[in-house]
């Protein structure tokens, strides 16, 4: 099983992490210590996976998260490992009723935020009585964000629970009582350094104190390689966005005042690389499944934890990365025990091209049975785009999104105007 899972994800081999977690979690509850971005999900995902029974038609596992994003990285995980199993993922920001169908018919996998969690154990929209495995995932996360009393609700409700796994990116001094942890194996690969060895950190000096400046003749060396940059509080996300979009930047941002939708939108254009940058708060320090990273760029200084988990964003599994800080002349943040090497930036800054993908939408997902290979199809064959015109798929419950050439994204809307898929006259244009 082990083997077809790994295909199925395009990976060769587990990293160190996951072969211990997996070992640990067959035999005890587990406690797993590992810094973001080093493959925890799958580190508690393939233990899960052994403890489900296909002959058992309740709801076998739950795996609480403390975001939205978080959540539904995990499901497509899940998804990609091709277990064969169901799974359904609840989030605040998502239609509760269609939530409530879905679970009508209980999934073997239940993914969550411990808000909607509890609405549905509330509700009585799931049997709970059947659950035997917990995943309470970034749990030091969902305690910062002040998820205590819901999961111990949640918990409460759960009366057949055999197995515990717990992650976090962070050492816990003491692991709360509410969790049933009592007797478990911790598995940790936590290291105290400000950042992980398969990065390096670079400095840039502050250009005649205007730091946003400075930003943009650092992106303008970066070309179009991906990069995510953090500010500290949302107002500096929007004065920045507003700065780069002015001078001809695209780029999308990221931050809790957004809708959930537009935050969903955003990262699925900075996965399929219709925007090559990303500019955010904190929030997409931890929790996001954004893959192929470069770089990661701090606009703001934060303290030596974020610090961590920022860089943690880049470098993941055994990529390499480049975290890069942005410092005033004579400024050095406490935590790094020493100055970085100073990156020298152009005298004569030369704007980044136009990303070779732009986004199409078609109003049809899953619930029209609408595959990847079915968009392939429809794209190639009746929208007139070659091979190395298409980039990443995604399939979303209700429509399908789909990176193509953005010179040809135009000539595509105009040939799909009257076409169908799976049958279905479906619209398709521009992702807004």
């Amino acid at each position: 099983m082990l083997p077809k899972i790994l295909n199925s994800l395009k990976i060769t081999a587990l990293n160190e992490m996951q072969e211990a977690a997996l070992a640990a979690a067959r035999t005890q509850d587990m406690v797993l210590l590992s810094p973001t971005g080093s493959g925890k999900t799958l580190g508690f995902l393939l233990p899960l996976l052994e403890t489900l029974q296909p002959e058992d038609k309740g709801v076998q596992a739950l795996i609480l998260v403390p975001t939205r994003e978080l959540a539904l990285q995990i499901e497509q995980v899940f998804r990609q490992m091709g277990s064969g199993f169901r799974v359904v993922c609840t989030y605040g920001g998502n239609s509760t009723n269609s939530e409530k169908r879905s679970l009508s018919t209980p999934p073997a996998v239940w993914v969550g935020t411990p808000g909607r969690v509890g609405h549905h154990l509330r509700a009585q929209n799931v049997d709970s009585s059947t659950i035997t495995t917990l995943v309470l995932d970034e749990f030091d996360k969902s305690l910062e964000m002040g998820f205590q009393e819901e999961m111990k609700f949640i918990l409460d409700q759960l009366p057949a629970l055999q197995k515990r796994l717990l992650t976090s990116a962070t050492n816990m001094a003491e692991i709360p009582a509410f969790t049933g942890l009592t007797t478990y194996a911790t598995v940790n690969f936590l290291k105290d350094a400000a950042t992980a060895p398969d990065i390096t950190l670079r400095a840039v000096e502050v250009i005649k104190e205007d730091k946003v400046l400075t930003l943009f003749n650092l992106l303008c060396h970066l070309g179009n390689k991906p990069a995510l940059v953090f500010c500290n509080q949302r107002d500096a996300v929007e004065n920045v966005s507003d700065y780069l979009r002015r001078k001809g930047i695209a780029h999308g941002i990221f931050h809790g005042g957004l809708e959930q939708a537009d935050r969903e939108r955003v990262l699925l254009k900075f996965r399929n690389g219709t925007y090559p940058l990303l500019i955010s708060t904190d929030l997409a320090a931890r929790g996001l499944d954004i893959p192929e990273i470069e770089n990661v760029i701090h606009f703001q200084m934060p303290d030596a934890e974020t610090f961590l988990h920022r860089n943690g964003r880049t470098a993941r599994m055994q990529a390499k990365g480049v975290a890069y800080v942005l410092l005033h002349p004579g400024e050095k943040p406490g935590f790094l025990p020493k100055l970085p090497p100073f990156v020298t930036l152009p005298a004569r800054p030369t704007l980044p091209p136009p990303s070779f993908w732009d986004t199409v939408y078609l109003s049809a997902g899953k619930k029209d049975k609408v595959s990847k290979g079915d968009v392939v199809g429809l794209l190639l064959q009746k929208g007139g785009l070659e091979k190395d015109d298409l980039g990443v798929i995604e399939i979303q419950e209700n429509a399908a999104f789909a990176a193509v050439n953005r010179k040809k994204l135009d000539k595509l809307v105009q040939l799909l105007q009257q076409e169908k898929l799976k049958g279905k006259k479906v619209k398709v244009e521009r992702a807004s």
